[in-house]
């Protein structure tokens, strides 16, 4: 019997970021590091859509809501953590042999959902961290660590001294390389192409959900690995906002608005998001066509406004001002934030943003003009320059006709 011979796991990789990108992330926060005093950071992240943190440091993504755990120490490779095999079986995720900068990997039997078990990530932690005597730890994102991990490691590292770094690691991930606006560029193409899809598909007897397979079809056939994809659809005349797939089983018919968001990532991680209002077998009506010009104007208002050094708040309250003054309703949630690795990130346009805007953010700009009988929101991708945001997707700023 000839044995098969196996697959080189580089081979079965999909597009990597390269290991100069990843060099001159670990290279700006081990500086950050010693500046402070940190001998180790650790992070948690248990999804892709806003769990970019442990693969911007490791290049692999937590996924299914199995957390995934990383140590970073400042003059070390790193240490990450992950429900696996029973130990001392060999832990393989990610894949030691494609993995860049992880010199252990650790993990046993244990799930969020089976109490019992919650200390043992936290104990396979403290046992990283005990390489330096009274360590200073360094937690990044602690929103995402669960009380049960924090507990258990503050419990048992009683030398170790604990800071909040999220806002320095922040800065870091905030500007944008050159090679992750080419990247993100890719995305917003992967993006325009669905939209095209979506305007040979879309037809009268079709369900949102099945607008929503069809753009996800599209997308994972086109590199993206997770994302959102939100559709509403309802008669012209009538307020037509996205919905939750729970709510996706409305019948396109002959005269509906189908708005449509797609917010998916695409090689390599990176977000944007655009937004796209269908019409099928019919023509807008004028109040649509007065509030989706509206949603542009403001648009174009805000990314010419977006130099560096724009106050987030001002940016707030300039589009709130602009869209209360032509008559529709003040946006009561964030209309434009940072993306990246994450499908949100900073900055967010509001006023308790305290971060300025600078050259190389990578932003989404939706604003949405809304009053009883319409509602038109319009959404695109953009890059801050030296004189504004640069819109990246190519899909032209119209209405789209079935």
């Amino acid at each position: 019997m000839v044995e098969p011979i196996p697959v080189n796991p580089a081979e079965r990789l999909v597009q990597s970021i390269s290991t100069a990108e990843l060099e001159r992330r670990w290279k700006a926060t081990r500086e950050m590091m010693r500046e402070r005093g940190i001998d180790y950071l650790v992070m948690q992240n248990h999804e892709e859509y806003l769990g970019g943190m442990v693969r911007w440091f490791t290049d692999f993504a937590a996924s299914y809501q199995y957390p995934m755990t990383v140590i970073f120490p400042v003059d070390d490779e790193m240490t990450v953590i992950n429900c696996g095999m029973e130990p001392p079986a060999t832990q393989n995720f990610p894949p030691m042999s494609v993995a860049r900068g992880i010199g252990t990997s650790l993990g046993a039997v244990y799930f969020p959902t089976m109490h019992y078990t919650n200390t043992i990530e936290g104990e396979l932690a403290v046992g990283a961290l005990k390489g330096k005597k009274n360590p200073k730890i360094g937690w990044v994102e602690k929103a995402f660590i669960p009380v049960t991990f924090h507990d258990q490691v503050i419990g048992n590292l009683p030398g170790a001294t604990f800071v909040d770094v999220t806002e320095e690691v922040d800065q870091i991930r905030g500007i944008k390389s050159p090679e992750e606006i080419e990247l993100i560029k890719v995305c917003a193409e992967l993006q325009d192409g669905c939209v095209e899809h979506l305007r040979q598909t879309i037809k009268p007897g079709m369900r949102d959900y099945d607008v929503r397979a069809e753009a996800h079809y599209y997308c994972a056939k086109h590199g993206t690995s997770q994302g959102i994809v939100l559709v509403g659809s309802g008669p012209l005349g009538t307020m037509v906002p996205f919905e939750l797939h729970r709510l996706q089983n409305h019948v396109i018919g002959s005269g509906d608005q189908v708005s449509v968001l797609v917010e998916v990532n695409g090689p390599c991680g990176y977000y944007t998001e655009l937004q796209k209002i269908f019409v099928v077998e019919a023509e807008p009506t004028q109040a649509l066509e007065e509030a989706f010009a509206t949603a542009v104007e403001c648009q174009d208002m805000i990314a010419a406004a977006m130099v560096p050094g724009a106050d987030p708040g001002e940016l707030w309250n300039k589009g709130g001002a602009f869209l209360a003054e032509k008559g529709y309703e003040v946006p009561g949630r964030s209309w434009a934030h940072g993306q990246g690795l994450s499908l949100v990130e900073r900055p967010n346009i509001r006023i308790d943003e305290p971060w300025k805007i600078q050259e190389g953010m990578n932003i989404a700009i939706h604003p949405t003009a809304a009053r009883k009988g319409v509602w038109a929101g319009v959404t695109d991708g953009y890059i801050v320059g030296k004189n504004g945001a640069e819109r990246i997707h190519k899909t032209p700023r119209t209405m789209v006709r079935i």
